[in-house]
């Protein structure tokens, strides 16, 4: 075979191979995060929640007691029901 053939079909190995590969890794694969103990970068890892609603966070948990559940989430300004349903199983106390 040429170079120009051999460079070829490893290219197009290693497409393949990377096509196969997962890209993310899905939501269950991961930890569930304490709200009670996370800082503000970790919590960014949350669906929904971006650094000026993790810093919400932090000063809710901060001014009104920890969280037990993912209810207790709606105390913080922009987290609803919705942002909470996307939540229950991402989360810990």
């Amino acid at each position: 075979m040429t170079n120009a053939i051999q460079g070829r079909l490893a290219i197009l190995l290693l497409g393949l191979m990377l096509g196969m590969a997962p890209l993310t890794v899905s939501a269950q694969e991961v930890a569930p995060i304490n709200v009670n103990t996370a800082d503000a970068e970790l919590l960014t890892e949350l669906p929904g929640v971006g650094p000026s609603r993790a810093e919400a966070i932090i000063e809710e948990r901060e001014a009104n007691g920890l969280f037990e559940s993912a209810d207790d989430l709606t105390r913080v300004s922009g987290i609803g029901e919705t942002t909470v349903a996307g939540l229950e199983d991402q989360v810990t106390f």
